[in-house]
């Protein structure tokens, strides 16, 4: 019987060390941060405009589009509808610039945006951290003449859908695509053993897009390991009006469904 309170306080020893490891550990696991190549692929475009965003001076592209919108701005330029990128947490914004350079013909400009403490960035990665920054592309969007901030879409790959329904949530998003992406980090993690208080950054994004009034863009690999489909169904069936397009395919090996895309923005009067 002595060692029975021994036993205890082992055992409660070993639940806080590991409580304390899975608190401090989990941001390197949903942050990873690729290395930065040595040249940056907007070094020296023209066709390129490179932001500093917040105090923190994260980085983004701005492509403007090589089309002309219908609209004009207040300096009497185009103001032409623009899609707010966020990649996935093990990416950088360096690659996706050339993916995206076919999308300007659609008359469509295109905002890639840096995590905090990614690439060449300053700040550290964080929910709170990546939310004021996708608050702020979206302010210096609205605030240009060149854009309709009546036609400003938030697409969010993986991770990148927690940046675009916390923007979602917090600004006038024209529209939600949402690719590869999971309801919540609790219920992603819960196999991780996060749970309840554990987990730090929850981007539950099932909560966003059920109060969500806009339109819904959902594109998931069927064969997804990482994220399995049923998080793409489920926040397809939350949504208020939603599109689900599932593909044969698994999480990081799905070509851009581009044609979609486009047919869904032209769909809901965003494209022009």
């Amino acid at each position: 019987m002595s060692n029975v309170p021994a036993a205890a306080g082992l055992l409660a020893a070993a639940v806080l060390i590991w409580m304390a490891a899975v608190w401090s550990l989990q941001r390197s696991v949903l942050f990873p941060r690729p290395p930065v190549p040595s040249v940056s692929p907007a070094s020296g475009r023209g066709d390129v405009e490179i932001v500093s965003l917040g105090s923190d001076g994260v980085e983004a592209w701005y492509l403007p589009p090589e089309a002309a919108g219908t609209d004009m701005g207040g300096d009497g330029s185009p103001a032409a509808p623009v899609l707010i990128f966020a990649h996935g947490n093990g990416e950088l914004i360096d690659y996706w610039l050339d993916p995206f350079e076919h999308v300007r013909g659609w008359g469509v400009g295109v905002l890639l945006v840096e995590y905090p403490g990614y690439g060449r960035s300053g700040g550290r990665p964080s929910e709170a951290s990546i939310s004021r920054t996708m608050n702020a592309a979206w302010d210096h969007l609205a605030g240009r003449p060149d854009v309709d901030a009546g036609r400003i879409i938030a697409w969010g790959r993986s991770l990148g859908g927690g940046a675009a329904c916390n923007l979602a949530a917090e600004r006038s998003v024209a529209a939600l695509i949402l690719e590869s992406s999971f309801t919540g980090v609790g219920p992603l993690g819960r196999r991780f053993g996060l749970f309840g208080p554990l987990i730090r950054d929850r981007f539950d994004n099932l909560a966003t897009v059920a109060s969500y009034e806009g339109p819904v863009l959902v594109l998931h690999g069927e064969r997804d390991a990482i994220v399995p489909a049923e998080h793409g169904r489920a926040l397809a069936d939350a949504a208020r009006d939603s599109e689900l397009h599932l593909l044969p395919c698994g999480h990081n090996d799905c070509p851009t469904p581009w044609a979609t895309v486009r047919e869904f923005l032209i769909r809901r009067d965003l494209l022009r």
